[in-house]
């Protein structure tokens, strides 16, 4: 009984749930209209209905009205303004889902042009620009670079320069001046080999080019002795002066035994013989500055490097043609300058001794005109080495040269120490002591106490005998090479708008450079680069040139003191350094390709008041050999058109932050000159 009860109450069950499921049924066909279908999905869902949804044995829903429709929900969903009428009812739809949309492109490979890649990490996975060789054959034509400032208002250009003609090799813009020259009056002192400076509208308007077939130098100290024929392509010197072993022609070579007219056995046992006739000369330690006039190929000059004396051989651009040149090829200090009626550009008391040998120069004719100009460059206490047939040879003519020549110098106070063979010694007094107590009426006079013997751009020669100071200036220098470093007595007579002291100045000038040459020995591998040749157009008290020695460079310094700043030289020569006087807004007195580097610091700044900048900068190029670099450090303000120069030019032109930052006022722009033009 039991179990039929439990059996009666399931099927009681089981009814009662078929009658609601149908109840519900008929209530929901009941209420739908139409337009609003019911959806009802069954749970038993399996593979057959997801892969094949429309197969009827696998249809487990109903059929809505809005089957196989599609609706943009996208403007809903995303619409997200709130809105002040009151939402309608939404019909139940079935919503279709588009596919989903493909992936971002990547994005474009970085193109390297450079060694920092995208994120800018240092790189060597780069691509090089392409070279079109137009360039070259097509030089200056048609090629302008054009700068826009922030406003976009302001604009110049600076058009590429064009290539000088051939004739142009080995111009010297000041000492080529035909017409200049062929206007002058007279010509028997001298004077056409002096400066004769073209007029500003006439001035270097193009690209010095090399001779044909020309060479990156031989480097020093090989140099010395032998360079390359092609960069001098010049045989008349070696034809005429062969036989006295100043140069040879050997193969594709010039090759320089060492020898000149007086010591045709090698400079070498020459300078032995100075300095056993007078070992106080002491070269290397007492005597560290040298003068050498009518140097030829500067052999003498060549051989005291080896001997810690810095020699400037000078010679003008005569019959012996090219002979400075050939000098500034073999790495040694020269420059084109002839003693004819002006001042050489060197300050009083320059130079410890000063040489010539056969140099073909009357010292006393004008009264001793010239070798009064000596006695100036002299320093107190120097030595005048004089080689010539006078000293040595008893013929009548050179006899009376000979008792001239002592005449003169007695009555300039000079000392003859020696005389051995064909050289003769003189030493200059170190005081007026000697000046004072000459007779009254001795001629020649001494100077007026207000002539500045400083004074030396284009000025003329004068009769008179330079008064040294009266407190030892010059004359209590110390020795090399303490003396680089060491604030000389001169320091106190340079007229300076500072607070500081002199000495202070001096001392953090010095201070400076060593830390920037460091800086760049490390950084820029400047020993690796071979820099023999070096000027610095901007020099202040020599702290550039001072920083390359104690960096151990092997190079010699041209240290130039503008005519606009303050008057620096003689602290440079009392340093054991060489200098010269110039204004930059002329051309400088030195063959084409003579200098491997040309630094300037704060030139241009201070010179765009009086100069165009691009005179400058083709004078720059004139002078610098290709393959060589100038370092130019200077104002920001004037950076952009100083780049954009250096490119009409053709150099490959850098600008680099200062070891100060990006935020600096000044900044460094580094320029290569190449050896396409050749």
């Amino acid at each position: 009984m039991k179990g039929d009860a439990l059996k009666s109450a399931t099927v009681i069950k089981v009814l009662a749930f078929t009658l609601l499921s149908i109840a519900f049924f008929y209530f929901g066909k009941h209420w739908s209209d139409g337009s609003q279908q019911l959806v009802f999905f069954n749970s038993r869902q399996d593979s057959a209905s997801l892969t094949n949804p429309t197969n009827p044995s696998s249809q487990f829903v109903s059929i809505s009205p809005n089957f196989n429709k599609s609706f943009d929900l996208s403007s809903v969903i995303n619409d997200t303004t709130v809105s002040d009428k009151p939402q309608e009812k939404t019909p139940s739809v079935e919503v279709v889902l588009s596919p989903p949309p493909p992936p971002p492109s990547p994005p474009p490979a970085v193109q390297k042009m450079g060694v920092l890649d995208e994120n800018g990490v240092m790189n060597d996975n780069f691509e090089v620009g392409e070279f079109d060789p137009e360039v070259v054959d097509n030089w200056g034509v048609g090629n302008e670079t054009e700068v826009e400032d922030g406003d976009g208002v302001k604009r110049f250009r600076v058009k590429k320069f064009g290539l000088c003609p051939d004739s142009m090799r080995e111009y010297i813009p000041c000492l080529d001046n035909v017409e200049a020259i062929s206007k002058l009056k007279s010509t028997e002192r001298g004077e056409k080999f002096e400066r004769h400076c073209p007029e500003k509208d006439k001035g270097l308007n193009c690209l010095v080019p090399p001779p044909r077939g020309y060479r990156a130098p031989i480097t020093w100290p090989k140099s010395r002795d032998e360079v390359w024929f092609s960069n001098v392509p010049h045989a008349r010197l070696a034809e005429d002066k062969g036989g006295q072993n100043w140069i040879l022609i050997d193969k594709d070579k010039f090759k320089f035994p060492g020898g000149g007219t007086q010591f045709i056995h090698g400079a070498d046992q020459y300078l032995d013989q100075i300095q056993k006739m007078l070992p106080e000369i002491a070269f290397g330690h007492h005597v560290r500055v040298a003068l050498d006039i009518g140097c030829g190929v500067a052999s003498f000059g060549a051989y005291l490097l080896s001997r810690n004396v810095l020699t400037l051989s000078v010679a003008p651009k005569d019959v012996h043609e090219n002979q400075i040149q050939f000098a500034l090829e073999r790495g040694v200090p020269a420059m084109v300058a002839a003693i004819a009626t002006h001042r050489l550009r060197h300050p009083s008391q320059a130079f410890e001794l000063i040489h010539c040998s056969r140099c073909r120069i009357n010292w006393t004719r004008d009264d001793g005109i010239l070798l009064l100009e000596v006695n100036r460059l002299l320093r107190a206490g120097g030595y005048f080495v004089w080689a010539a047939q006078p000293v040595y040879k008893h013929e009548a003519a050179l006899e009376e040269q000979w008792e001239e020549m002592v005449n003169l110098t007695t009555r300039l106070c000079w000392n003859l120490v020696k005389k051995e063979g064909y050289i003769a010694i003189w030493q200059k007094p170190l005081n007026n002591s000697c000046y004072l107590s000459r007779e009254e009426g001795t001629q020649p006079p001494l100077c007026d106490p207000h002539d500045d013997p400083d004074n030396v751009w284009y000025v003329d020669l004068k009769a008179c005998i330079t008064r040294l100071p009266e407190e030892g200036f010059g004359a209590n220098i110390t020795t090399w090479p303490s003396r680089l470093q060491y604030p000389p007595d001169r320091l106190q007579s340079i007229q300076v708008d500072s607070f500081l002291s002199r000495k202070e100045l001096f001392n953090a000038e010095s201070k400076f450079w060593n830390e920037i040459i460091g800086s760049y020995v490390r950084a820029w591998h400047w020993k690796k680069l071979k820099l023999r040749n070096v000027m610095d157009m901007r020099a202040g008290f020599g702290g550039f040139a001072a920083a390359m020695i104690e960096n151990q460079l092997d190079c010699w310094v041209l240290n130039v003191v503008p005519v606009s700043g303050k008057n620096t030289l003689p602290v440079i020569f009392d340093r054991g350094l060489l200098g010269v006087k110039h204004d930059w807004c002329e051309p400088f007195d030195t063959y084409p390709r003579t200098y491997d580097l040309l630094h300037a610091n704060g030139l241009f700044s201070i010179e765009q008041k009086r100069c165009n900048m691009s005179t400058i900068m083709l004078e720059m190029d004139r002078i610098l050999r290709p393959g060589g670099r100038a370092y130019i450090r200077d104002s920001v303000a004037i950076m952009d058109e100083l780049q954009d120069i250096g490119k009409a030019m053709g150099w490959r032109v850098t600008v680099r932050d200062t070891s100060e930052g990006p935020h600096a006022s000044y900044k460094i722009l580094t320029g290569d000159k190449h050896l396409l033009r050749a």
